[in-house]
């Protein structure tokens, strides 16, 4: 009779030893050669870069949600040099030229896997999304019918109305700011402002009634928008974090990590959905009222005749509130936190504007206002100083490489160009974290057209190249516009004590934040901004 072979706890743990063995030792063999293979056997493993982040892509995360990736790009290449390896497969150049080869008409790239986790619904790509290039320059001949010269100065009523609202909001007195019991230096002054609070708002406000045919409110009597603000901030954080991980969005894994980050993304995704059908089942639809949605609707690609689907026309709308009102208005914020600190840049801004125009209402576009040449240099240092877009817009390598500064990088590599560190490249700009305006002036003493180039050559707010920001003349309009009307009435001043420090760098705060007299940004792809807050008085 044959022996029967009973099972026994013993043989089936055996067993699951041996299975969780095997997995385990493969699991350590892979690792070993992930390791092995990034270090030493990578396309970009001679590039020196953080140890981290030549393992894994979680560094750049870390940072993205720390929200410090535009000093840390900084740190980077004061530490490593021009060529910096911050993720396993990507790799940050800080070089002007760099900047044309990555950037420029003939680069061979496009955008990266990062604009995937922006679109607004699946399938709906916009000019900011689009990876193909083909598919984003259609789309760019039909949005630049809204950008064209004459449209803009069709809206610029529009646009007045708001800058008007926003200057009295900031000028108005609160009812205790009168009386008796007030010291001689607060008479005639208001009570403090968070600019960066009033300048979103009024961002949102212009972009609201440009893109969707009615204003927020959220400067007067809708105040209940204002969480929009909070709400695009938070999608555009949750955009950033996953950028450097893009199956944390494929998967959706994102959602149980950053889930309070998602769930208000999704709230701004509906706020903005519920504008654009607003707008397509309103009377103004059907009105001649020429704001961007008038064009968006109505014009056609001139080579393919195509126009906008409604799913596009969301689309697009969306990333003109992101494009027009957060990164306007955080320039806004920061020329105004500059000449507050500054007393000998804001009583130069002052006389040029108030010797230039005789009223407030005389203050439009045109040669007067082209001409305050002294208001561009202070708009464009600011934006030197704290680019609203202040890390790096991610490329790609297409077949057949790319070469940068002499190195040919493979197809599939990841590449860019960080803007803040570029905008503080010593070499380029000295004295890069003093705010001086002059510094853009051909005719200012120790300015020559050498150091003119070098300057022009790494300033790139806007990007370049193809893919460059559409809306640059309207970020133009509209900050001239709003600081030329508010330095030509009113003074101002910082808030005093505490008040007055809101947005400065101070000892303790890490890397890049320690400067006092540099605003201070976080960087959620676009930026986050607390302060100034600043009094305001009729001028004297």
């Amino acid at each position: 009779m044959p022996a029967v072979r009973i099972e026994t706890a013993s043989d089936n743990l055996s067993l699951s030893t041996l299975a969780v063995g095997t997995f385990l030792c493969f699991a350590s063999l892979y690792l070993v050669s992930l390791i092995v293979y990034r270090l030493w056997l990578h396309p970009l493993a001679k590039f020196p870069g953080p140890l981290l982040a030549k393992l894994t892509s979680w560094y750049d995360v870390y940072h993205a949600y720390k929200g410090d990736k535009h000093l840390h790009f900084h740190y980077l290449h004061e530490k490593y040099g021009t060529l910096v390896r911050y993720a396993p497969n990507t790799l940050s150049i800080n070089d002007p030229q760099a900047l044309k080869a990555i950037y420029g008409h003939k680069a061979n790239v496009r955008k990266s896997d990062f604009y995937l986790a922006f679109p607004a619904a699946p399938g709906v790509f916009s000019t900011h999304t689009a990876l193909d290039r083909h598919q984003h320059a259609r789309k760019r001949r039909v949005m630049s019918h809204a950008f064209s010269d004459s449209a803009l100065k069709g809206v610029e009523d529009f646009v007045l109305v708001h800058i008007q609202e926003y200057i009295e909001r900031l000028t108005t007195k609160s009812s205790n700011r009168h009386g008796p019991s007030l010291s001689s230096e607060k008479i005639g002054w208001t009570d403090g402002k968070d600019l960066s609070k009033w300048s979103s708002y009024l961002g949102f406000d212009v972009m609201g009634d440009l893109s969707f045919g009615k204003s927020f409110g959220m400067l007067g009597n809708h105040p209940e928008n204002r969480e929009a603000c909070f709400l695009l901030e938070q999608a555009a954080r949750r955009h950033n974090i996953v950028r450097p991980m893009p199956f944390l969005h494929r998967s959706g894994i994102d959602k149980i990590l950053f889930r309070k980050i998602y769930n208000d993304r999704k709230a701004y995704l509906t706020f903005s959905r519920k504008q654009v059908s607003e707008r397509t089942n309103s009377d103004v639809l059907k009105s001649e009222r020429k704001d961007f949605f008038y064009y968006l609707l109505r014009s056609k690609d001139p080579e393919t005749g195509e126009g906008f689907s409604m799913r596009e026309l969301w689309g697009e709308s969306n990333t003109l509130i992101i494009a027009g009102s957060d990164t306007t208005s955080t320039t806004l914020t920061a020329t105004l936190f500059y000449l507050l600190h500054d007393a000998s840049v804001l009583s130069r801004l002052n006389a040029e504007i108030r010797s230039t125009f005789d009223s407030v209402e005389e203050i439009r576009s045109g040669p007067k206002l082209n001409g305050c040449t002294y208001l561009r240099a202070c708009i464009d240092e600011a934006m030197r100083m704290s680019p609203p877009v202040g890390a790096i817009l991610p490329r790609t390598v297409l077949p057949g490489g790319l070469e940068v500064l002499g190195h040919k990088l493979p197809a599939g590599t990841g590449v860019g160009s960080p803007i803040y560190a570029l905008h503080h490249h010593a070499a380029y700009v000295p004295n890069s974290f003093i705010y001086n305006p002059s510094r853009w002036l051909a005719d200012e003493p120790g300015t020559t057209p050498e150091s003119l180039e070098a300057l022009h050559s790494v300033f790139n707010p806007f990007s370049i190249g193809p893919r460059g920001c559409i809306g640059k003349p309207m970020a133009y309009l509209e900050l001239s516009l709003a600081l030329a009307r508010l330095v030509w009435a009113f003074d101002m001043r910082l808030a005093p004590g505490k008040e007055g420090r809101v947005g400065e760098g101070r000892k303790g705060l890490g890397y890049g934040r320690e400067r006092e007299h540099e605003f201070q940004l976080e960087d959620i792809f676009v930026s986050e901004k607390k302060g100034p807050i600043a009094e305001f008085r009729p001028r004297s």
